[in-house]
């Protein structure tokens, strides 16, 4: 009898930032890729024992990445625009790689703009690397 092939799963750290086809892999993390389905519970005339649950809204959390801090400000640029008033809504992917660099697994978002961001805390007691924080909301995402 043959043996299954073991399948591991993906490092978490081999991921890149895909925005409208602008690459960004330097990100230290990303998350919030998460979706949730309001559940509305009704009782059914008859029936007093079991409450009856139907799927509501679907809500898609805010995506959270966060990097350090270099020369390159597009994505604070984005913002500006936002906060001046040009709405200018992004699609793009999270995508994991394997080892060897190969794409593995992607989430796409569509209609993403940045909702939030942050230079972070600086000390003079630390050598940690400044920190950017950008936080986009979305309308959707999909595992692709």
């Amino acid at each position: 009898m043959a043996t299954g092939q073991r399948i591991d799963p993906y490092a978490n750290f081999t991921f890149l930032v895909e925005i409208d086809g602008i690459t960004r892999a330097g990100f230290a993390d990303a998350s919030g890729f998460d979706t949730t389905i309001d559940v509305h519970e009704y009782r059914e005339g008859g029936d007093n024992t079991t409450m009856r649950k139907l799927p509501g809204p679907t809500k898609y959390g805010n995506i959270t990445l966060k990097r350090g801090i270099t020369d390159d400000h597009e994505l604070y640029d984005w913002l500006l625009g936002i906060v001046r008033g040009t709405p200018d809504r992004r699609s793009g992917s999270i995508v994991i790689n394997d080892l060897t660099g190969a794409e593995q697994v992607r989430w796409n978002f569509r209609d993403a703009w940045p909702t939030k961001w942050s230079a972070g805390e600086f000390s003079a007691k630390g050598n940690d690397v400044a920190i950017e924080t950008l936080e986009l909301a979305h309308e959707g995402l999909e595992r692709g």
